[in-house]
């Protein structure tokens, strides 16, 4: 790895998240030093040799602050959606322009902004391009439309902003919506999906997230100063890629497919109870194809994906195994611990 002698230093926002805390240690391999913002505490064994400055990017002056002796910034902090429209906006939308607000004053570089597929919608074909129309569903969905639109003005005013649209990814410390698969699985149930599973839903690895990240901060600008779609190159259909995690688990277990209208109708009905597990993107595209060009990402930043859907998939499921005990009581709403499985845990019985 490439052992810089003047350490560049990057903030991270929502550096103990999930992917922060996986970028923040692929950037200490690459030389970098790193600070991460979040206002969850930063609780790994790296915390040591990361700057932490816990609060929340709605606090302007605390980002004025956090800028200083920043060169770089990548902008990963979000509200999800399983957060309340008013979180969600005031984070994703009014956050991201606080972020580059402060980034430009404070003379910082480089910002890039992590964002979503999810600016896609339910869309008519795949793959996806990243010139194809945008429409978010639901709060998360069109918030992540308006930070990108947000982007756009700041690289108009001179700020360096790539943009990062990934698919759901996946890997050490991802919890979230897929504790649903890894619990089924080391328990031994068979996994109901919605729809046949024979669609094809491209996934990515974390660490080619993060690679894909790394690359953005270090090529030109004129290569960097753009938006890309990242996702895993090799993957197949949903039923088999989850397969995969059933089989490793070793108990004989199948996938399941449900017929997708009724169980989407009875998430829906869930969800306005309050108890699925599953936001509206997740449900409402499940049964659908879901993937994207890379080749923008491959061609002009050289983007080159270790991981395959399987292979992120079960990289996933050993860090599940290994560390299970630390997180089998806990739930909420963030990518670092389970989503409560509310009355889809009831189903368990039946399979």
């Amino acid at each position: 790895m490439d052992q810089r002698q003047d350490k560049q230093k990057v903030l991270v926002t929502g550096g103990a998240g999930f992917l922060g805390v996986n970028l923040i240690r692929n950037l200490q391999a690459r030389g970098y030093e790193c600070a991460s913002l979040d206002v969850e505490e930063f609780d790994y064994p790296e915390r040591d040799r990361v700057e932490t400055i816990k609060g929340d990017i709605r606090d302007k002056a605390l980002l004025d602050e956090a800028m200083r002796g920043v060169d770089f910034v990548v902008h990963t902090a979000a509200a999800l959606p399983l957060y309340s429209p008013e979180d969600i906006y005031t984070t994703d939308v009014e956050g991201t322009r606080n972020v580059l607000d402060a980034a430009l004053a404070g003379g910082v570089e480089r910002v890039v902004h992590v964002s979503s597929t999810a600016v896609y919608g339910i869309p008519d074909h795949h793959p996806l391009y990243e010139t194809d129309k945008l429409e978010g569903v639901g709060p998360y969905g069109q918030a992540k439309i308006q930070a990108e639109m947000i982007c756009l003005e700041y690289r108009a005013k001179g700020l360096v902003t790539p943009i990062i649209r990934p698919k759901s990814f996946v890997g050490p410390e991802r919890l979230g919506v897929f504790a649903l698969l890894y619990d089924w699985a080391y328990e031994g149930h068979n996994f109901p999906m919605i729809g046949s599973g024979n669609n094809r839903y491209q996934l990515l690895d974390v660490e080619d997230l993060c690679d894909a990240i790394a690359l953005t901060l270090e090529l030109p600008e004129d290569k960097v100063n753009d938006t890309f779609n990242i996702g895993a190159r090799e993957f197949t259909t949903m039923k088999e890629d989850y397969q995969a995690v059933l089989d490793y688990a070793g108990h004989g277990k199948k996938v399941v497919g449900f017929p997708a209208a009724p169980a989407i109708w009875g998430l829906r009905i869930l969800d306005r109870l309050g108890v699925s597990p599953l936001y509206k993107w997740v449900y409402e595209t499940a049964s659908k194809d879901s993937f994207v060009s890379i080749e923008k990402a491959e061609k002009e930043l050289g983007y080159d994906p270790k991981y395959s859907n399987k292979e992120a998939l079960l990289r996933n499921f050993r860090w599940y195994l290994d560390n299970r005990k630390k997180f089998e009581s806990t739930s909420g709403v963030s990518h670092r611990v389970p989503w409560k499985q509310g009355a889809v845990g009831l189903l368990k019985r039946f399979f």
